[in-house]
């Protein structure tokens, strides 16, 4: 049992012997955890750009078709969305009492935040920080956002981050150097991706 939940929590570092001994599966154990990772409040903590960042760099060797992958973590990531937009519209914050080790208030003040900051983009930009990207679509249905609006917001910043970090793991992931520097590399592509972010906060202080 501690093997299945180390696996689980940590596929990124054992993809490679999740795809030896899985097979075809693995697709399944992705779909699942990317699903889990973006629709469920109570999993913020699973792996989500380092894992797709890690089966970017097998589908570049041979273990994954490039398209069937990207395929897979779009309808994960895109279902997860719905699932937790869902959740925040008709439970709301019901689910975050003070004192809860599992909803934590902290994570969902986090999130508004950043909602107050950059409105429904926060979508987009909150796809590439973790956990704020778990919380996001919940807030947007705790908030009422317009079905349409989320849905259009949703699938940009889906198509954006497995684009992202799977072509970045395709293209890059098997250069020595990157490999060796994994969680580096990680990094990097997050904070890349939060400039637009960082920018926008900038300019709204200095107006």
């Amino acid at each position: 049992m501690h093997q299945i939940i180390d696996l689980f929590i940590h596929l990124d570092v054992h993809l490679t012997d999740a795809v030896q001994h899985y097979g075809i599966w693995t697709y399944a154990l992705l779909f699942l955890i990317v699903y889990c990772e973006t629709g469920l409040v109570v999993t913020p903590f699973l792996p989500g750009d380092s894992l797709l960042f890690a089966a970017g760099s097998l589908a570049a060797l041979g273990a994954f078709g490039i398209w069937p992958l990207a395929a897979t973590l779009l309808v994960a990531v895109f279902l997860g969305d719905v699932t937790n937009y869902s959740v925040g519209r008709f439970l709301g914050t019901r689910l975050f009492r003070e004192g809860s080790r599992i909803f934590q208030r902290k994570h969902l003040d986090r999130t508004q935040g950043f909602y107050e900051k950059h409105g429904s983009k926060t979508l987009i930009m909150a796809r590439f920080v973790p956990i704020v990207r778990t919380f996001a679509p919940f807030v947007a249905g705790v908030g009422k956002m317009r079905y349409a609006r989320f849905l259009s917001f949703s699938v940009l910043a889906s198509l954006l981050w497995v684009s992202v970090c799977v072509g970045s793991g395709f293209l890059f992931g098997n250069i020595p150097v990157v490999k060796g520097n994994f969680s580096l590399v990680v990094l990097g592509i997050i904070a890349v991706s939060l400039i637009p972010a960082a920018l926008g906060f900038l300019r709204s202080r200095q107006g």
